[in-house]
């Protein structure tokens, strides 16, 4: 089995910075691509960050240049250093990890941006 567990989530002003973090652990053997989503409300769930095992990234557009994925290896944790934070990227955040075909979920963080 694998598990997620994410922290850092918090309410934080207009163009201020949080950073994000969920560690995996369980049944891992390898380094596997792990990422991050986010649910608004009244919104589509949508990818906001994607690292690979190689360490190759991508971001959706509306976040580029102010979000940061990054992962340590030896610790199985992935992270999201979010700058510059604007209303709209208040939602709830879920890690995953892609395993063998399978995706595992963190229990997710909600982020919330409002002055």
């Amino acid at each position: 089995q694998v598990q997620l567990v994410e922290s850092g989530g918090g309410l934080v002003q207009p163009g201020g910075s949080l950073r994000l973090s969920c560690a995996a652990s369980g049944s891992i053997f390898s380094i596997n691509p792990m990422g991050w989503y986010r649910q608004a409300p009244g919104k589509q769930r949508e990818l906001v960050a994607h690292i690979t095992s190689g360490g190759n990234t991508k971001y959706v557009e509306s976040v580029k240049g102010r979000f940061t994925i990054s992962r340590d290896n030896a610790k199985n944790t992935v992270y999201l250093q979010m700058n510059s934070l604007k209303p709209e990227d208040t939602a709830v955040y879920y890690c995953y990890i892609n395993i063998v075909g399978s995706t595992y979920w963190g229990q997710g963080t909600q982020v919330t941006v409002s002055s």
